[in-house]
């Protein structure tokens, strides 16, 4: 799962994020889960040997299933995978955080939203008598360490391109910390949320260490983790922020295939579970509440843009005609999406209808396909092996037979099917992606896919006067102060993505979560990947 906010990301960016390693970061986006070589197993401070946290049904115990195995450790400035990004939510506390299931902004270990002092300074104060788990106080100089071990390049930290804009971060006094920006940046107060503070004396000395064993600031202290078994947090008693823990102790049970993530909740082993298959939402009836929450996240297609074949923008959109969304929503999805009629979904506060909206129609898509001069068009899909993914493979391929197109399957891993896309071996790609969980806003969401690594070196947009114009209207947009304005500015960004379609959105899925009602209070499913027990407790 990942993003894409500052320019060029080609060998190496501003950012200091070469492209192999942003490749081993954000390789399994599409299914919010990382490729990098992960954890086997760690105790973490107050270990309980097994892990099990022996809880045994227990009332003060949260149990849940995530769906996805740790392949990455928990520094927040590198992690990339899903679960440690999830479990992170409990253990670190920025600034300022989002809420987990609005994706709004708010203050957590600032005292309130960064202060404006001008178009490029912004001050904030940390909350009185903040610790980390270990006990040692959170200060301003463990938030500048926190921001400089991102920016600087040779830690190749996958948040830096979230903040390219930070010039220099220095504590004014010990609760007090002032950033200077390279330029004005209005959504600078909601951005630094991608930034968890950690503290200098621990991951300074041993980063190694502190990625397996993580300490932060957070209502939950973190106790164990085994790779595909569970991870174990507990309480933090001497936490004093907004949120604190109202269960002693969570077990995040790792359960990667989905029938059994079902069992478990049925039978009461967890009160909460993720990633419920469209298939099972039916049958979850009685004590156990679902919800489909509508997110960001999307299937998208790609094409390589270098290829002649799809270097006419009038395939690309001939391609997105001939797909009967419609009917891949509502029978490989049994209606859990809805289709783009923008780059953000109908509910994104930020959402603008795009000037070209891909309905199906054969007949145009035919028409396009002659006006730019192409016969018989044949090629290879690439697809992630996401079981909806999957699902959805034959529809696409049938729709496209339907006007002619001859399209050969190829489903991988996601590892697999980017490897393929990063020697340039590829005609075109299907894939889910959401960057959501780092940000909301449109700005984030926009630069992701079409602001420096993905246009540059995946779908081949580097050097086109498209690609030139979105970028000045995303650089002109983030300095703007105006939100009326801004708006304006995402909207031409959003009808000139739509219309060359070199890497659009076909639809935005639902995120069907279950839980036990009665169970917990305050649980609340999320529009992102994952589970969130931050306010929650055990009935």
């Amino acid at each position: 799962m990942t993003p894409r906010q500052e320019g060029s990301l080609s060998p190496r960016s501003a950012s200091g994020v070469d492209r192999r390693t942003f490749m081993r970061y954000t390789g399994a986006l599409g299914a919010a889960t990382a490729i990098t070589a992960g954890l086997s197993a760690c105790g973490g401070p107050g270990s309980t040997g097994d892990g099990s946290g022996g809880s045994g049904g227990s009332t003060d115990t949260i149990e849940a299933g995530l769906s996805y195995p740790l392949s990455t450790g928990f520094d927040p400035m590198i992690t990339s995978g899903a679960t440690p990004f999830a479990a992170n939510m409990h253990i670190f506390e920025g600034l300022v955080d989002l809420d987990p299931a609005t994706l709004v902004a708010r203050p957590t270990l600032a005292t309130e939203m960064p202060k404006k002092i001008n178009a490029t300074t912004y001050r904030a104060t940390l909350r009185k008598g903040a610790t980390f788990h270990d006990g040692s106080p959170v200060t301003a100089d463990d938030v500048v360490f926190s921001f400089e071990r991102v920016l600087d390049p040779k830690n190749a930290s996958l948040m830096a391109q979230f903040v390219p804009f930070i010039d220099q971060v220095k504590a004014v006094d010990g609760t007090t910390v002032e950033f200077k920006l390279k330029y004005a940046f209005a959504l600078f107060p909601s951005r630094i949320s991608v930034v968890r503070i950690v503290p200098k004396k621990i991951a300074g000395a041993d980063a190694k260490a502190f990625d397996a064993k993580p300490v932060g600031s957070g209502p939950y202290r973190f106790v164990s983790a085994v790779r595909e078994d569970k991870i174990v947090m507990e309480a933090y008693d001497k936490y004093n922020g907004p949120y604190p823990a109202k269960a002693k102790k969570m077990v995040w049970h790792l359960i990667s295939d989905p029938s059994a993530r079902v069992s478990a909740l049925k039978s009461g082993r967890v009160q909460a579970i993720e990633d419920v298959p469209y298939i099972d939402l039916a049958g979850i009836t009685g004590k156990d509440k679902v919800e489909s929450v509508q997110s960001f996240g999307l299937l998208f297609l790609m094409f390589n843009t270098k290829d002649k074949r799809f270097a006419d923008k009038r395939v690309r959109q001939a391609l997105h005609y001939a797909l009967d969304t419609e009917k891949i929503i509502s029978t490989a999805l049994l209606g859990n999406a809805e289709a783009a009629t923008g780059y953000v979904p109908a509910t994104h506060p930020d959402y603008q209808k795009a000037a070209t909206v891909y309905g199906h129609d054969p007949a145009k898509a035919r028409k396009l396909l002659a006006e730019a001069g192409v016969g018989k068009l044949s090629f290879t899909l690439l697809l992630t092996d996401n079981g909806w993914v999957k699902d959805i493979a034959p529809l696409i391929k049938e729709s496209w037979a339907a006007v002619g197109v001859d399209a050969k399957l190829d489903i991988q891993q996601s590892a697999a099917q980017y490897a393929k896309i990063d020697k340039g071996a590829f005609d075109a790609l299907a894939a889910p992606g959401d960057p959501s969980v780092f940000g909301n806003d449109a700005d984030l969401l926009l630069r992701w896919f079409y602001y420096g690594f993905w246009p540059e070196s995946r779908y081949g947009w580097a050097g086109s006067a498209a690609y030139r114009k979105v970028k000045s209207l995303l650089d002109k947009a983030a300095a703007e102060a105006d939100d009326t304005k801004r708006k304006e500015l995402w909207g031409q960004v959003t009808d000139t993505v739509a219309d060359e379609a070199a890497l659009y959105p076909v639809l935005h899925r639902k995120l069907p979560t279950a839980w036990r009602e009665g169970a917990l209070t305050g649980f609340k499913p999320l529009p992102t990947t994952g589970l969130s027990f931050i306010d929650v407790g055990r009935a």
